[in-house]
């Protein structure tokens, strides 16, 4: 489904800049390239402009809702932990209180751990 969505956003980018593109602006813009003077005869005298410029909203809405889309799928489920937590929750720390078997001591030593005075 993310991949869907990436692919269709890609799609959309490049419609939209093409839809920016081929308007005509005080400079003529890339419509005079590709026959802007003759797109007259097919949407009429200013349909190219307003046609263009509905296309153009509407890739740009459908831009901005897959952007958010995308967001919303990105976001990670289950509960957050920081790398910290988890590190000390990986490690176990030995108990001084816990029972030392036999023969693993040096002789003369005790098995409670020393006083910190």
């Amino acid at each position: 489904m993310y991949t869907f969505f990436i692919v269709l956003h890609v799609f959309t980018a490049i419609f939209l800049m093409l839809s920016i593109l081929m308007q005509s602006s005080k400079g003529g813009g890339l419509s005079g390239t590709f026959g802007g003077g003759g797109s007259g005869s097919v949407f009429g005298g200013r349909g190219a402009a307003t046609f263009l410029s509905k296309v153009t909203t509407g890739l740009a809405v459908a831009f901005m809702v897959i952007s958010i889309l995308i967001s919303l799928i990105s976001i990670p489920r289950g509960k957050p932990t920081s790398i910290i937590k988890r590190e000390a929750d990986r490690r176990v720390v030995p108990s001084a209180n816990l029972p030392v078997p036999q023969g693993t001591l040096p002789e003369g030593e005790s098995p409670v751990a020393p006083s910190r005075e």
